[in-house]
């Protein structure tokens, strides 16, 4: 059986996704300096004679310089008393850290516990039952079928299309957002704390159609490729239908970029073609496929979407082929995103999980590992209440193993932006695009920004506004690495008079920055003192898709279970049989969910930021 820790009181660690005021309150956390003192001490007590105990870390130390801001006047939500007491913001130019920590706790849950006036279908973050969801979701799905949006189906063939929200076709001027708006439905926001999508041929989306995970998840298509080129954004054409219809390219130019396209899709067949330029940059390389400067610029940012000096030709073959590969599956893009957020990805698994034993626990910090001197492997932890769990094999979270067993790791950071706007970065004449635009680097040798823009339709943001995702490698603090690109983008201007060019811009509404430790990559010699039965996963990575999480699972879960198929496919609920001896009855179904919230503290969640253990047979 397994059993799944958490020290927070949400789901999902730094995979989480949150409404606008569990947002805050995220921000608010963050922002606050504890050490966790106050945390019972009198564990080391339990430790025996033969044991050692390995202490693990009291405050999660993955997130750091997290600033946000309000573009605008607050006045006005002030009055907005059904939604709690939230802080006031400061206008751009002053972080707000003080505003947020002001504010108390029961402040921030009378805005999540507060029903939005309006009757549209919702979701809560983590909250909701699976159940609760279905009526809703058929409401949607039956308004219009044809939309983007993508159900996975069984099969890598099926796939079911449904729509998430009608598209908003009024003619009438678009309302200005105001601050107690976003406060007021705050509940619409489903604000993701890392932002990636899915490639419809990678490893995450083969794994949920294999495991039938998929059922409990629906997605929608990335519908725009952006570029940003000469200081303005531009749609790429990638598809066959998209480079022949686009007005942006000469015919000679269509001609040239099929031609360099279909090349890259089997390569490996012509080596004499790139063999001399394998030492090289895939910049070089494209230089002497006699490509234009806009068709080097759409192949590099846009469609292989690799930096300018750090990669080579090969890796930059393969990341166009496995572009062009992912097209036409599920649309004309290579990418899906999840509906209400990259946080319902971890969700979905668990819901499995759940349905076969597994127990989550929330506010439930681990205080150490406990370690037996003769075999040297870790037998038990110790939790804040005292008690001792026993198990077999323990998987770790990086953010949870203390600063000594961590002395030779070097950690790389993500700068991430999360921006709430009232347009969308390139107006097609259609209000629910999901756009992907990578906005490379003024100075050679910086990363290159990726921007995701996400639509109403997508559930993550109130009708009338857009979430706008910005992450990056970080070189600096994630305002230094990110506000040029948003200086670029949106329009910060506050005062009520503004130049031409800025109002062409959407308009920022609110804004957070900050880093996140990407652990991806560490190598497990260097962490010390580490018992062979325990892993340790790491966070989110800087890439886009999600095949590094899905190789990392797979690999711990071979080693510990070598001879078992990993994830194997799931039987249908209504088809498992269960032991009453073994199982309560309540047990047996999805009613045991991450959303469904026993009275004891035994509650589901999701996946990441937790400390797993599987229970031995013997464990009381």
């Amino acid at each position: 059986r397994m059993f799944f820790l958490y020290r927070k009181n949400y789901y999902g660690g730094n995979w989480a996704s949150f409404s606008f005021s569990g947002l805050l309150s995220w921000i608010k956390e963050n922002q606050q300096k504890t050490d966790g003192s106050d945390e019972w001490d009198d564990w080391r007590k339990l430790i025996l004679e033969n044991e050692e105990a390995i202490s693990l870390s009291k405050k999660d130390k993955t997130i750091q310089h997290v600033e946000d801001f309000c573009f605008g006047d607050q006045d006005s939500a002030e009055g907005v008393e059904e939604a709690g007491a939230l802080p006031k913001l400061p206008v751009f130019g002053t972080a707000g850290a003080e505003g947020v920590a002001q504010e108390s706790e029961e402040a921030h849950s009378a805005v999540e516990s507060t029903e939005p006036e309006s009757p549209e279908p919702e979701k809560a973050t983590g909250t909701e039952p699976a159940s609760a969801r279905e009526g809703s979701d058929a409401e949607i799905t039956s308004e219009n079928a044809s939309s983007h949006s993508a159900a996975l189906g069984e099969s890598a063939g099926e796939l079911g299309q449904t729509e998430a929200a009608p598209p908003e076709t009024s003619a009438q001027e678009p309302k200005k957002i105001t601050y107690s708006q976003i406060v007021r439905e705050g509940r619409r926001f489903n604000i993701d704390l890392v932002s990636k999508l899915l490639y419809s041929r990678g490893l995450l989306i083969d794994l949920l159609i294999k495991s039938n995970v998929s059922r409990y998840a629906e997605f929608k298509n990335v519908t725009q490729i952006l570029a940003f080129r000469e200081g303005k954004v531009e749609q790429v054409p990638c598809s066959r239908a998209d480079v022949f219809n686009s007005r942006q390219l000469a015919m000679v130019e269509k001609r040239m970029l099929m031609k360099f396209l279909t090349f890259c899709l089997d390569y490996e067949q012509h080596p004499d073609e790139y063999q001399d330029h394998e030492n090289g940059t895939f910049a070089e390389f494209l230089r002497t496929r006699k490509l234009t400067p806009s068709l080097q610029h759409f192949i590099l940012h846009s469609i292989a979407m690799v930096s300018e000096t750090d990669c080579s030709t090969l890796e930059g073959l393969q990341a166009t082929k496995k572009f062009l590969q992912c097209l036409g599956r599920y649309g004309n893009t290579p990418f899906l995103f999840p509906l209400y957020g990259q946080g319902e990805i971890p969700q979905c698994f668990c819901r499995l999980c759940a349905v076969f034993g597994g127990i989550y626990c929330l506010r439930h910090p681990v205080q150490c590992l406990v370690v037996d001197k003769e075999s040297g492997r870790c037998k038990a932890i110790v939790d804040h209440f005292g008690q001792r769990i026993s198990a077999k094999y323990f998987i770790v979270e990086d953010s949870y193993l203390s600063e000594s067993v961590c002395t030779n790791v070097c950690y790389r950071q993500i700068s991430r932006a999360v921006l709430i706007t009232d347009q969308s970065v390139l107006n097609t004449g259609s209000e629910q695009q999901v756009s992907i635009l990578t906005v490379p680097p003024v100075d050679l040798g910086k990363p290159a920004v990726c921007v995701v823009e996400l639509c109403s339709s997508t559930m993550t943001c109130m009708k009338g506004t857009y979430l706008v995702h910005l992450t990056c490698p970080s070189t600096k603090t994630a305002r230094e690495d990110l506000e040029p690109v948003v200086q670029k983008l949106f329009n910060l201007n506050t005062e009520k008079e503004t130049e031409n060019e800025e109002l062409e811009k959407p308009r920022v509404l609110w804004a957070v920055y900050f880093n996140m430790r990407d652990s991806s990559g560490i190598d497990r010699n260097s962490y010390d003192r580490l018992p062979a039965n325990v892993y340790v996963c790491s966070g989110p990575d800087s890439a886009l898709g999600n095949d590094c999480a899905v190789k990392q699972a797979e690999t711990i879960f071979q080693e510990m279970f070598p001879t078992e198929e990993f994830c194997p496919p799931a039987p249908n609920p209504e088809d498992i049989i269960y032991d009453e001896d073994e199982i309560a009855p309540e047990e047996s179904g999805l009613s045991n969910s991450p959303e469904t919230k026993p009275e004891t503290s035994t509650e589901e969640m999701s996946s990441g930021g937790s400390a797993a253990v599987e229970k031995a047979d013997n464990e009381e």
